[in-house]
């Protein structure tokens, strides 16, 4: 596949999940929630998810106010994780941030990124970095047991 045809891509998967966002809203009945916010640009992200009895995640959606990139990236974030268990979950969103900041990274941790690897294009542009991970912090937070509100923090810089 030629590198035009990529880029492509790349900006369709992102246009796709920034302009019709996959598990977007607010979920009534969540047992947690978190509020994060990106001071750099002005990005705000609300993220709410259930646990089920086994500690997966049964439910998740995330609103809030965002550039493509932070909405696309929720967008993706929260397909990736829904049904995984609480430990994959922050397995998978560390992987995310070791991506962030360009650590090397196997096949296999690339794998179960799914199709948020294709945020590693954003990665190439340092301002867009906590754009991309604004969702995954959030995510870290609440499975880590921080829900609450918080800005962004130098992990994500």
């Amino acid at each position: 596949m030629g590198l035009d045809r990529l880029k492509f891509l790349y900006r369709e998967v992102i246009l796709e999940n920034a302009n019709n966002p996959k598990n977007y809203g607010v979920l009534i009945n969540h047992s947690h929630q978190t509020t994060v916010y990106n001071p750099n640009c002005g990005d705000k992200l609300n993220l709410f998810l259930n646990l089920d009895k086994d500690n997966h995640i049964s439910k998740i959606k995330f609103n809030g106010e965002g550039c493509t990139i932070s909405k696309a990236s929720a967008s993706l974030m929260t397909q990736t994780v829904k049904g995984k268990s609480k430990d994959e979950a922050i397995e998978i969103a560390k992987i995310f941030s070791q991506m962030a900041i360009k650590q090397p990274l196997s096949r296999k941790q690339l794998e179960k990124l799914g199709d948020s690897q294709i945020m590693t294009n954003v990665m190439q542009f340092p301002a867009r970095i906590k754009c991309a991970t604004l969702a995954w912090w959030a995510l870290e937070r609440i499975l880590l047991g921080e829900d609450g509100e918080k800005e962004t923090d130098r992990r994500y810089c």
